[in-house]
């Protein structure tokens, strides 16, 4: 896997806050020339997602490590699997454990509350999409997270995609004028408007959106969207989906679902690294 250089600059970013002028426990504790074994080991079941990020934090720290992923990226494991392994200076593993375990746990967490809303959805035809509540400068870890779980990425960030949100369509005066602007200065990406309620999401189909989001709408009036918009126009549900709720919505028939929480609001998964 080719990791991007925004990556690498977050991980050295995340050992400079870590490490700061040295560990001085492991200093003291272990002499210069001690090598060992550790080993990356499940203490419950998850999706795993970031591994190859673990291998850039010891890349960065000391390229004389050996790391072996003996899990890939998107497997279930289970509760005592050996993950991966790294070799070689003992000062060197110690200083790359807690980095490299808090991306882990972070992006096997997204992954894994990914793929329980896409388990939700099964058999219906709506996509489960993530959102821009992303944590700051680890957008590309967790929207990756999100792909392993089975998920799908919405917009990246601002410059990839148009929408159209409540503050822009105040500020421009009307849904119709916020989008005959946007067509006027750019063709080649579809217009995403965000509506609230149905008389907003009327229109925006008279206006000629190309995809609506039905932002914190019941299930009942995104229903009714549907059948109002007569397969017209992609449209897209969000705001306060969980996993209690997720199959409801997409029960109406909606192409899209965006769920925030994934990436907001997904629980570590529980890992620890132990010398052999």
């Amino acid at each position: 896997m080719e990791i991007p250089s925004q990556v690498s600059a977050f991980v050295q970013r995340a050992l400079e806050e870590d490490i700061g002028h040295g560990d001085i426990t492991t200093t003291c504790l272990i002499r210069e020339n001690a090598r060992s074994r550790a080993a990356y080991i499940a203490k419950s079941d998850f999706i795993l997602a970031g591994i190859h990020f673990c291998n850039t934090v010891y890349e960065l720290i000391d390229p004389g490590l050996r790391f072996i992923m003996l899990a890939k990226d998107g497997t279930h494991v289970r509760k005592n699997d050996i993950l991966a392994k790294v070799s070689g200076s003992t000062r060197s593993i110690l200083l790359g454990e807690r980095a490299s375990l808090n991306i882990l746990q972070r992006l096997s967490g997204v992954a894994t509350l990914t793929m329980n809303f896409v388990k939700k959805v099964r058999g219906t035809k709506a996509k489960i999409f993530d959102t821009r509540k992303t944590t700051p400068c680890m957008r590309f870890m967790e929207k990756y997270a999100v792909r392993v779980g089975g998920g799908n990425n919405h917009r990246f960030g601002l410059f990839d995609g148009i929408l159209i949100k409540d503050n822009h369509i105040k500020a421009v005066g009307s849904t119709k004028k916020a989008i005959d602007a946007i067509r006027g200065r750019n063709h080649l990406s579809k217009i995403e408007v965000e509506v609230n309620t149905l008389k907003a999401f009327t229109e925006a189909l008279k206006a000629g959106a190309d995809i609506i989001m039905l932002d914190n709408m019941t299930a009942k009036e995104i229903e009714q969207a549907v059948n109002m918009s007569k397969g017209k126009v992609l449209l897209e549900a969000s705001g306060g989906i969980t996993l209690d709720n997720v199959r409801d919505i997409a029960k109406t028939g909606v192409d899209f679902i965006s769920v925030g929480a994934v990436t907001h609001s997904a629980a570590a998964a529980d890992i620890s690294l132990k010398i052999q």
